[in-house]
Order: C-alpha cells, then sequence, then structure tokens
C-alpha cells in the first residue's frame, strides 16, 4: 500500500467520524464543529484525487465563510438543549424512512454499476492545461445563470439567519414595518382644548412710611 492509499483511508476515517459526530452530538455547536472537520478531510481526498480547485474551494468557501456563519448563528440562536432533544422521537419515523430510501438507491447504484456512456473517457491533455482556468470559463460563460441564482440563495440565506437571530427577546430592539405604516397622527398627537387666561399684572410695591 503507498502513502496515498493510507492517506486516503486516514481522510475517509476522520470523514466517517466526523459526520457521525454531527448528527449525533448533543450540542449544536459542537455539531457544526465536527461538519467543519468533515469538511476539511473532504477537501483533503479533492486533493488526493487532483482536483485542486474543488478542493480550495470547499476550504476558503464553506470553512471560511459559510461554516463561520453557521457557527455564529447557532451561538446566537440560543437553543435549548431540554426541549425533548428538538422532538427527536417525533420525527424519528419519517427520518428513518428517508434514510433506508437513501440507503437502497444507494446500494442499488453500486449493485447494478454505472452504464458504459457514463464512463470517463481519457482524454489528451496538453502540458500547459490548467483546471482552475477551465473551470472558470465554464462557470461565467456557460453556467453563470445558475451562479448567479445560486449568489440570490445565499442571501436570502444571509437575510433569514439575521432575521431568526432578531427574534422577540427581552433586549430585542426589531422594529415592525407593518406598525409604522398604520401609525396615525392622532395616535401620537393629542389636542387639548383649553380657555385662554390672561396673565395677571403684577402688584406695584408698597410705599415705605418715613420716620416722623
Amino acid at each position: 500500500m503507498d502513502y496515498q492509499t493510507g492517506f486516503f483511508y486516514l481522510f475517509a476515517a476522520i470523514l466517517l467520524f466526523a459526520a457521525y459526530r454531527v448528527v449525533t452530538a448533543s450540542n449544536p455547536v459542537h455539531a457544526v464543529l465536527y461538519l467543519m472537520l468533515s469538511f476539511s478531510q473532504a477537501s483533503a481526498l479533492w486533493l488526493l484525487l487532483k482536483a485542486e480547485f474543488l478542493g480550495l474551494t470547499l476550504v476558503l468557501v464553506y470553512l471560511g465563510a459559510v461554516m463561520v456563519l453557521f457557527l455564529f448563528v447557532v451561538m446566537m440562536l440560543d437553543v435549548r438543549l431540554d426541549d425533548d432533544r428538538w422532538g427527536f422521537w417525533q420525527n424519528f419515523p419519517l427520518a428513518a424512512v428517508l434514510g433506508a430510501l437513501v440507503a437502497v438507491e444507494i446500494i442499488a447504484v453500486f449493485w447494478v454499476g454505472f452504464p458504459k456512456v457514463m464512463a470517463p473517457i481519457a482524454a489528451v491533455l496538453p502540458a500547459d492545461y490548467a483546471n482552475t482556468k477551465e473551470l472558470g470559463r465554464l462557470l461565467y460563460t456557460e453556467y453563470l445563470y445558475p451562479i448567479e441564482v445560486a449568489a440570490v440563495i445565499l442571501l436570502v440565506a444571509m437575510v433569514a439567519a439575521i432575521a431568526l437571530t432578531l427574534r422577540q427577546r427581552k433586549d430585542s430592539k426589531a422594529i415592525d414595518p407593518g406598525k409604522q405604516v398604520r401609525v396615525r397622527a392622532t395616535d401620537r398627537l393629542v389636542v387639548l382644548p383649553m380657555k385662554a387666561t390672561q396673565k395677571a399684572a403684577p402688584a406695584a410695591p408698597a410705599e415705605e412710611e418715613k420716620p416722623a
């Protein structure tokens, strides 16, 4: 067994353990940290497959931005750990059915195999070929609209994360735009009728008696 195979088994074992802990961790912050560990091991596997662009993108985008955002959101949501494990047993039957369906599909794919049409064809590439340059050309020419749609989805996810952190709390300063629109002048200003009064003139000081 060469060193590449050894590294593959090492990264794969850590990835499986981290993915298992993501599902079984009782603390959501720990689950996010294990998810970051699993992404790092997946990036190492991409590097072993000589897909440098995908591996570096996984580190820079997911570990450097998305997962940090997830970590801060989970920490700011203040999830209560004593709420019956977030309804685990209520959702377990549906999760078990979906998990069994996914397992059957994966086993069927490995049992039947891929058709010959999907078999990769080894292409002769020039010496100065750069896969990163080719991926960039495809992303910004043929797949430009899917990239823009993904950017909009990420923007919506960021707005939703901010909205979740500003839910009703004692120290929350969120403003309801609907209440602002429905505000009337009579609700803010009350005019009270009052009779006009005249200010009395000050009394003249009494003359001091002169001594005899």
